[in-house]
């Protein structure tokens, strides 16, 4: 099951409401100490003690149940923080009903789940709390315990009420301009996030369509050549028929590109996928890149053990392949790979002999256009590694060495390539 962009911004939705109810059982357990002991109105400690709890087993739960639980739809994220926000409502109308009912000024605490709601929910969920809270507002109204008031406090008891609404009014506004930042900073990643993905389709619309465009002069070109090097005139020049051999070479790896991104765009009958093992993808892909680079110097190390099955698709080799062309550009004489596991991860290391990346680029690695190559189209190539990778649960690190050079760390959950768990989508 794949999460979407909506799914995540929902599940740090979800975490925010639970930092705030830590928020919200901190400053209870401040109000009822200062409300009871300093001020010397009597409350039942117990009864609240146990709301309190409450609260907190509420936030163990909620905290316990993502943790095991990475796959969580968009719809039960929206259904739990509706009954999270019920559960709050529930435990602050007990609070108020043993505190004084509507006549408590913290009543207005209501507010806050309401706007809570507005912004977190879905329209008809928000107005099912509206109800609710209105509903519990008018039962407090009637249905309350009362409280003893020391007999001191009796003429001064209008200014206390505004004391308190004046500290609840402080409370909500603090707690909604903390909240509500938070929530438009996800937002804001998650329309970036979407912007991207567009990109991305649009990208992948492109090359397709190319792609279909090009098959049919690369054949013509094929059977030209193929012609040209039975021919008794190109044949006599030995140098000439390495060549046409060098061009033939060549022209069939642009053609199983071309194949390549049909396959995965589902053009041919959606066979994007391999099964095979995680050395021999890497070493296949190694073999297949070197081939079309036979004079550069590649030192190349494969330390992934135990050996496991997994899922290959044409994008994830192209992403790889990607990188590889990377450091050749940045380093044409000397490139090193590095293979190994770290945990469940596959770790894939590139290292070049460049220049580096500049501190601008370490700061936009993998946002599109981004590149000190001078050509239209630059820096689509790591757009596309960081988005395929971060698809796949995956991470993509550059650093620049201290001698010199600079080196891009592939790491990859193997889970996300077993045969039962990958989603070429």
């Amino acid at each position: 099951m794949a999460i979407t962009i909506h799914d995540n911004t929902n599940k740090k939705n979800l975490q925010l409401l639970i930092q705030l109810r830590w928020l919200a059982v901190g400053g209870q357990v401040v109000t009822v100490l200062i409300v009871h002991y300093w001020l010397g109105i009597a409350l039942p400690l117990m009864p609240m003690a146990a709301v309190i709890l409450f609260l907190i087993g509420l936030n163990v739960v909620s905290l316990l149940r993502h943790h095991n639980q990475s796959e969580v739809t968009n719809t039960e994220l929206l259904l739990e923080l509706l009954l999270e926000l019920l559960l709050d409502v529930a435990a602050l109308t007990v609070q108020l009903y043993l505190s004084g009912g509507a006549s408590n000024p913290f009543i207005s605490l209501f507010l806050l789940q309401v706007i809570l709601g507005a912004v977190l929910l879905e329209a008809w969920s928000t107005w099912a709390l509206v109800i609710i809270t209105s509903g519990c507002f008018i039962w407090l109204m009637t249905s309350y315990r009362e409280i003893a008031m020391p007999h001191t406090r009796g003429p001064d008891l209008f200014n206390l009420h505004i004391q308190g609404m004046f500290i609840c009014f402080v409370l909500a506004a603090s707690l909604l301009v903390l909240f509500i930042t938070r929530i438009q900073c996800n937002l804001r990643a998650r329309d970036a996030q979407s912007a991207e993905k567009d990109h991305i389709v649009r990208m992948g619309l492109l090359a397709s369509g190319a792609a279909h465009e090009l098959g049919t002069p690369l054949s013509t070109v094929s059977v030209i050549l193929s012609d040209w090097q039975r021919m008794p005139v190109f044949q006599a020049d030995p140098e000439i028929v390495e060549e046409l051999t060098e061009m033939l070479g060549q022209l069939d790896r642009c053609k199983a590109i071309v194949s390549g991104i049909l396959t995965s765009s589902g053009a041919t009958r959606g066979e994007g996928t391999v099964r095979t093992t995680v050395n021999a993808f890497i070493d296949g892909l190694v073999e297949e890149w070197r081939a079309g680079r036979p004079a550069i110097t590649f030192k190349y190390t494969n330390d992934f053990k135990p050996n496991v099955p997994i899922v290959s698709d044409t994008a994830l080799k192209q992403v790889i392949f990607n990188v590889f062309d990377n450091a050749w550009e940045a380093s044409p004489q000397w490139i090193g790979v590095a293979v190994g596991r770290r945990g469940d991860d596959l770790v894939i290391a590139v290292s070049d002999a460049g220049p580096g990346f500049d501190k601008e680029m370490l700061a936009e690695f993998g946002k599109p256009y981004r590149s000190r190559k001078n050509r239209p189209g630059s820096g689509l190539g790591l757009f596309l590694v960081v988005n395929v990778l971060r698809k796949l649960g995956g991470t993509v690190t550059p650093t620049n060495s201290k001698d010199g050079g600079a080196s891009v760390v592939l790491q990859l959950p193997l889970a996300s390539l077993s045969p039962g768990g990958f989603d070429g989508s």
